[in-house]
């Protein structure tokens, strides 16, 4: 079973990779594919906080 810490690592660096393709999608226009992705954006907003994560810096999307 992964440790706290191994969760934490592997979720910042999935929501810095996620808001990266979601900037694209959106330069983009693939408004579908943003939709998309902002569900999973959502969700790991909420693990990172339940971990005690503030993503305050690392929150490129703020939504």
């Amino acid at each position: 079973m992964p440790s706290l810490s191994d969760i934490v690592k592997d979720s910042v660096v999935e929501f810095s990779r996620l808001q990266d393709w979601m900037i694209s999608a959106k330069e983009h226009g693939d408004i579908d594919t943003y939709n998309m992705m902002h569900k999973r954006y959502a969700e790991l907003k909420v693990i990172l906080a339940a971990a005690s994560v503030n993503v305050t810096e690392i929150d490129r999307i703020n939504g």
